[in-house]
């Protein structure tokens, strides 16, 4: 229960983040949002780790998958922040929910893991779902949509490379060595698109760092507590505070084929993770 209760706090975290990122597109570069996502994240986390996890902090074992990861995760996060300075949170994060998907079809490639047919039936109507989300042919497809499937498509290798550096580097290293590599890359960048934040802007920049930081801590936190596979299909709770947030603040609210889409997604998602968890191939 305590496992439970750490992920789904995880997954009312995330979405704040997402929502002050949203309302800071409108006159902040999406560049400069990434970057305080990360810059503000080390600030909080590393004090964090070095006080309490400092047992933890020893270097990596595979450094360059560490920055791989971290690469990933940040180009990640600009498209979804480009994408939610646009459509609504709801669509979305529905798109980027094809990441589950993006796992199965490159596992037997770069993990060298057996997929079977059942698991391939659930990519296929997975793939459908995002279809009746996006509607080709009915609505116009934005670059902001197919942003948010290219979220989930690098944050599904992302989740690779996770499982990767799983049984080598500490979780509490790898949170804290990804968040380094987006504020190095995010520093690098900001001089050629700064804009000065009002005081306002400033928190709110720091709000994306604090509430990013503390999220994946206690998905962290609700690891040491039950497997990821059991924990994993919880992730979709994020929707729910994701929805409550895009009304309450945006006036969006999701139309039924977004619903009917996500609850395909959903439904492939969910077989896949208990298909994994059983260890089985089919």
């Amino acid at each position: 229960m305590k496992a439970i209760l750490l992920n789904l706090s995880a997954w009312i975290m995330l979405p704040i983040m997402d929502g002050f990122a949203k309302y800071l597109s409108s006159s902040i570069p999406i560049l400069q949002i990434t970057w305080s996502r990360y810059f503000f994240t080390v600030l909080i986390a590393f004090p964090i780790m070095f006080f309490f996890f400092k047992k933890d902090l020893k270097w990596t074992q595979q450094p360059k998958l560490q920055i791989i990861r971290g690469l990933l995760l940040f180009c990640a996060n600009i498209l979804f922040f480009y994408s939610i300075s646009i459509i609504s949170l709801a669509k979305a994060l529905t798109l980027a929910f094809i990441a589950p998907l993006i796992v199965t079809i490159l596992s037997p490639i770069l993990l060298n893991e057996k997929v079977g047919l059942r698991r391939w039936v659930a990519v296929i109507i997975g793939f459908i779902g995002s279809l009746i989300v996006l509607r080709p042919g009915f609505v116009e497809i934005s670059l902001a949509s197919i942003a948010a499937l290219g979220t989930g498509f690098l944050y599904g290798i992302y989740l690779i490379v996770t499982r990767k550096l799983h049984n080598s580097d500490h979780p509490l290293l790898t949170l804290l060595l990804t968040g380094v590599v987006g504020a190095i890359i995010g520093s690098m960048i900001m001089p050629a698109v700064w804009v000065k934040p009002t005081l306002t802007e400033w928190y709110m920049m720091f709000a994306i760092g604090f509430f990013a930081s503390i999220g994946h801590l206690l998905l962290i936190l609700s690891l040491k507590y039950a497997d990821a596979s059991k924990l994993a299909p919880f992730g979709y709770f994020e929707i729910i505070t994701n929805i409550i947030i895009g009304y309450y603040f945006f006036n969006h609210f999701p139309d039924n084929w977004t619903f009917v889409g996500l609850f395909v997604i959903i439904l492939s998602g969910v077989y896949i993770f208990k298909r994994e968890a059983s260890k089985l191939p089919v």
